[in-house]
């Protein structure tokens, strides 16, 4: 019995060594911070435990240690407001799970999210490593929450569920744009006032008090600036009767999505310190919302001060993989490299409270070494660090592609 409690022992320690790689030291790299220290030259990064312990320590004790060869070591690309996960075909309704009739406030479709979705290795050749997917919503202003998950394809990928709310507001097939924001401005109003009734109670009758729904929760989390406010809206002055709203409510954190006239109202996003999230090529008016769209949009916003995310417009979900493209088309319109290659790691992290995007001690070591400039469309991912473990970025499209292309004696496209 004792040598079987022994043996019993033997594997569960060896079991708790096998989940921690060993530490990890990528050595002789060109380290794109994204942080004050910038760009280090033949920068020595060390990992343990799915975090960054070191950057250029006298000495370490890696056990596994990678010569970058003076290549480009960058933060793993976080991508946002998409569907990944949550759709695999987009014209097969029976594999959409993004969105409902039903959906509200509380909609949370993290729940159906397929870590094991074709379009996630797809999305690692990008160098992304983490996302927000967000709901597609309902017939609510409401369209739900949004959740953060990683890209590598295990059945935990779901890091931070219900980490932000989104709304749905601007212009409408049927009926008004009043009506919606006029919506919001009540739901945060009434919200308000019954928080400052309750604050006003005696203890004694706190006893009395119901338990708050989920959707009064949700509410009181967005007013004590617990949750950003994601504000999918384009024109405008709708925007400028938003930024009234964000001053109301002292802690409110709004945030814009879409912003197709955001390079307008640039001075007012600054001054009201709202960031903004835009997709770089949405560059053509597809309604009277987005007049001024424009490839320079990204460039004024950021000088004037405003912080920028970049996301992928329409398809995203199957099109992730070219957001550092994206990046790469601001900068050729009057972004900074360095402003861009924020709006797709650091600015993303902290607007949705994400501890990665930078190359700095304590954070995630969600890593990518390419093999030249990243926002380059010949530049291709050489490796790829996921929370400290090396994840391959072969996709289905490759191995296709192998199969039909492979020399086999057999008929061209079997193998055997």
């Amino acid at each position: 019995m004792n040598g079987f409690k022994k043996s019993v022992l033997a594997v569960a320690l060896l079991s708790g060594f096998s989940a921690f790689a060993a530490p990890v030291a990528i050595t002789n790299a060109t380290v794109y911070t994204v942080t004050e220290q910038g760009i280090l030259e033949g920068a020595t990064v060390v990992m343990d435990e799915g975090k960054i312990i070191a950057i250029n320590p006298e000495s370490h004790n890696a056990t596994q240690i990678i010569d970058a060869e003076g290549k480009i070591l960058s933060p793993g690309i976080i991508s946002s407001l998409n569907q990944l996960g949550l759709v695999e075909v987009g014209a097969v309704a029976a594999s959409r799970d993004a969105g409902d009739k039903k959906a509200d406030i509380t909609f949370d479709p993290s729940l159906a999210f397929n870590p094991r979705s074709s379009l996630i290795p797809y999305a690692r050749k990008g160098g992304i490593t983490r996302d927000v997917i967000a709901p597609s919503g309902g017939d609510e202003i409401f369209a739900g929450l949004t959740s953060v998950v990683d890209l590598s394809g295990e059945f935990d990928s779901v890091l931070t569920p219900r980490n932000a709310v989104l709304v749905e507001l601007g212009e409408r097939s049927k009926g008004s744009r009043a009506y919606s924001l006029q919506e919001l401005i009540d739901t945060l109003d009434g919200q308000a006032k019954k928080l400052e009734k309750a604050a006003k109670k005696s203890k004694k009758d706190d006893k009395d008090d119901k338990e708050p729904s989920k959707k009064e929760t949700i509410l009181t989390e967005l007013l004590s600036g617990d949750k950003p406010l994601i504000v999918e809206v384009s024109r405008a002055q709708d925007m400028l009767e938003l930024i009234k709203l964000n001053t109301q409510f002292k802690k409110l954190k709004m945030v814009f999505a879409g912003a197709h006239d955001a390079s307008v109202i640039a001075e007012q996003l600054s001054q009201a310190n709202i960031p903004v999230i835009i997709s770089v090529v949405a560059n053509l008016p597809g309604s009277f919302d987005s007049l001024n769209s424009s490839l320079t949009t990204a460039g004024v916003l950021e000088k004037a001060g405003v912080k920028v995310l970049l996301t992928i417009g329409g398809d995203a979900s199957h099109n992730m993989y070219q957001l550092r493209y994206d990046a790469g088309i601001a900068v050729a319109n009057g972004m900074s490299p360095e402003g861009a290659l924020k709006a797709v790691t650091a600015n993303v992290a902290d607007v949705f409270g994400i501890n990665a995007g930078q190359i700095a001690v304590g954070k995630a070591a969600d890593l990518v070494l390419w093999s030249a400039d990243p926002f380059e469309i010949s530049s291709k991912v050489e490796k790829m660090w996921i929370g400290g473990e090396q994840y391959s970025t072969q996709s289905r499209q490759d191995k296709l592609a192998e199969r039909y292309t492979k020399e086999s004696a057999l008929p061209r496209a079997y193998t055997k």
